[in-house]
């Protein structure tokens, strides 16, 4: 997988993220066209490749997300540009209750508190869709793997709508 390789990472859904941010950092040092002013055409364009190609790596590598979609994008799988249906009834069961229990934290008497639970219900999700997923990966089940992905895309989707909301009562 390429972009572990780039930033000589092993290939895995566990980063370090301070190893990774130090390795950007040195790769965008070595490579920023600014240190090729001077080079030929040709070794400009390379040095703007190479470092948009860096940038990609590790804005695909720093998320949870982005890297599940990328991991099983690299065995075939491409999640992330799909608009297929989870085919679980418990997953969209537990879907429609989760929306239901966003909706209502607006008008609950105390939405502070309702939002603070909504949160810690999605977070815990988020784990275990990431223990999931990661395990599934290691035993080389990647379509399993991939459709751990497509619900932790619905989970994090939930996240997202609950923080435009958070911002929309902080205005008040």
């Amino acid at each position: 997988m390429k972009y572990f390789s780039i930033f000589d990472l092993p290939i895995s859904f566990q980063v370090d993220l301070d190893l990774l941010n130090q390795r950007y950092q040195q790769l965008q040092r070595t490579v920023h066209p600014d240190h090729f002013a001077n080079g030929s055409e040709n070794e400009k364009l390379l040095a703007v490749q190479k470092a948009s190609e860096i940038n990609d790596a590790y804005n695909t590598l720093k998320k949870p997300l982005n890297r599940a979609e990328y991991m099983v994008y690299e065995k075939g799988f491409d999640v992330k540009h799909e608009q297929s249906t989870i085919n679980d009834g418990m997953f969209l069961m537990q879907q429609m209750e989760l929306r239901e229990e966003l909706e209502e934290i607006e008008s609950s008497s105390d939405p502070e508190t309702a939002l603070d639970d909504f949160y810690e219900d999605v977070k815990h999700l988020i784990s275990d869709y990431s223990e999931q997923f990661e395990s599934l990966f290691e035993q080389e089940q990647f379509e399993q793997a991939a459709q751990v992905v497509r619900k932790m895309k619905f989970i994090y989707k939930l996240h997202e709508e609950a923080q435009i909301l958070e911002d929309k009562l902080l205005d008040f």
